[in-house]
């Protein structure tokens, strides 16, 4: 599968749950496929995210398309959804 979105079940941040809720339905509404990564499961995955993404501090939602990165942060989604171009900066068009 292309689209892999790094995401966590346990987390206090209110702002985290709703960017990553926010993308699970951008990505249903336009019925993108995408495998969800859970990176609470271990810290193996958290810290292939943060090595994937180059940044040793990243924080979920993080999208990728197979290993390449889609962006920096959540900021640059919503643009991309704003701007209709979700597609492309999901690399997929």
């Amino acid at each position: 599968m292309g689209i892999k979105l790094y995401y966590t079940t346990v987390t206090a941040s209110r702002t985290v749950k709703s960017q990553q809720a926010e993308v699970i339905r951008v990505l249903e509404s336009k019925s993108i496929q995408y495998e969800l990564i859970d990176i609470s499961v271990g810290g193996e995955l958290r810290d292939e995210m943060r090595s994937k993404a180059g940044d040793p501090t990243a924080v979920p939602p993080q999208l990728f398309n197979e290993d390449q990165y889609c962006g920096q942060n959540y900021e640059m989604f919503s643009e991309a959804v704003e701007a209709d171009t979700v597609e492309q900066f999901l690399k997929l068009a």
